[in-house]
């Protein structure tokens, strides 16, 4: 069987959610057809409510797709959920952390979610290289909010998956942090051969970091471009 070029793929992806009370049923994402290379820092644009979130949660196990087939990393999601989701790592927009968990033990829990053994569990190297190792043993609630969402960064790639997602890494960060992980984003890409898929609403951000940018507006793809 030949191995796919593309990190993830999208054919005919529809997600309707259902009428509920007052609220009538929604066609978030009608028909999608997207595919994003592997090696590749890949950008999501496209305005509030357009499907981009929609999708990120299909990707995750979060939403369940009404129709159509995705991949990740060549492994289809309904066959084998369990592998997919091991080859992909999501920072979301929302900073949720246990409070009474320093940064350590937030990283070695999840690591044993997804059955890192402890004696490949790189925890003090991904704190080292997102800038938080002299807080390992801070409680999280202590943590400032861009060190919240590095920290997010950190617990994303626990399980080294080959394929990123970063929804809105840097809303909300000064400056100086935003060009940080700007950096660590292009070093995993660039050095370690991440597949990275960034959603914002920065267009520089998007310009600067991305080989191919993709809109998606009413739950369709309109423009797919290097």
């Amino acid at each position: 069987m030949t191995q796919s070029s593309f990190a993830i793929e999208a054919r005919r992806l529809q997600k309707t959610y259902a009428a509920s009370g007052k609220s009538p049923e929604k066609q978030a994402l009608k028909g999608l057809d997207l595919a994003i290379p592997k090696g590749s820092i890949f950008g999501l644009l496209g305005p509030n409510g357009a499907g981009k979130s929609t999708f990120i949660n299909i990707l995750a196990g979060l939403v369940i797709k009404t129709a159509g087939e995705v991949r990740i990393w060549d492994i289809d999601i309904d066959k084998d959920h369990r592998a997919a989701k091991a080859a992909i790592g999501i920072v979301p927009q929302e900073i949720s952390f246990d409070a009474f968990f320093t940064p350590f033990e937030t990283l070695e829990l999840q690591a044993g979610f997804y059955g890192v053994p402890p004696k490949e569990r790189r925890s003090m190297e991904l704190l080292d290289a997102v800038g938080l190792a002299d807080k390992r043993d801070t409680y999280s609630r202590q943590l400032s909010g861009g060190m919240k969402r590095r920290l997010l960064i950190a617990k994303a790639l626990v399980h080294t998956p080959p394929v990123v997602i970063l929804d809105e890494p840097t809303a909300g960060v000064d400056v100086e942090l935003r060009r940080s992980l700007w950096e660590y984003i292009t070093m995993l890409n660039k050095e370690r051969g991440v597949t990275v898929v960034l959603t914002t609403h920065y267009l520089e951000e998007a310009q600067e970091l991305c080989d191919n940018i993709a809109i998606i507006d009413q739950g369709r793809l309109i423009a797919c471009e290097p």
